[in-house]
């Protein structure tokens, strides 16, 4: 019997962001427990979960850099969303704070793939050289 090869639904770059995201959430909260910190979920995914996504797209061979950006992208996201819940109803807001937070939520969303990408990149550094250290030649010994 032959099985029907396995639906991808996303790209590699997206599932290694969704997986470096989700395992950054564990990561802040513990972070978050530490003194004096404010550890948001957004936060924690644009940096640990970017670094995540980054090593992961290293070791399995593609850009850790697209990794980390659509990390950081999720991560943008997710602090508008938290942003908008914990404000309230944009209903009762006045023109110029409208039109201030339509400017920061661009600014939000530009800014945050910027530093997923360069956390992906550390990542997918980072587990490069762990993997080529691994990867010694036996005459090192």
């Amino acid at each position: 019997m032959v099985l029907p090869p396995p639906i991808r639904i996303l790209p590699t770059a997206w599932r290694f962001a969704l997986i470096g995201a989700l395992a950054s959430l564990p990561v802040t909260v513990v972070l978050n427990w530490l003194p004096n910190s404010e550890a948001t979920p957004g936060g924690g995914i644009m940096i640990v979960g970017a670094f995540i996504a980054g090593a992961i797209a290293t070791i399995c061979s593609t850009d850790p850099d697209a990794a980390g950006l659509r990390a950081g992208f999720l991560a943008g996201v997710l602090e508008l969303l938290t942003f908008i819940v914990s404000v309230g109803t944009p209903a009762a807001w006045s023109l110029s704070r409208v039109v201030f937070f339509v400017f920061a939520s661009g600014v939000v969303i530009c800014v945050a793939p910027l530093f997923g990408r360069g956390s992906g990149r550390v990542g997918g550094w980072v587990a490069d050289s762990v993997v080529s250290r691994w990867q010694a030649s036996p005459n090192a010994s």
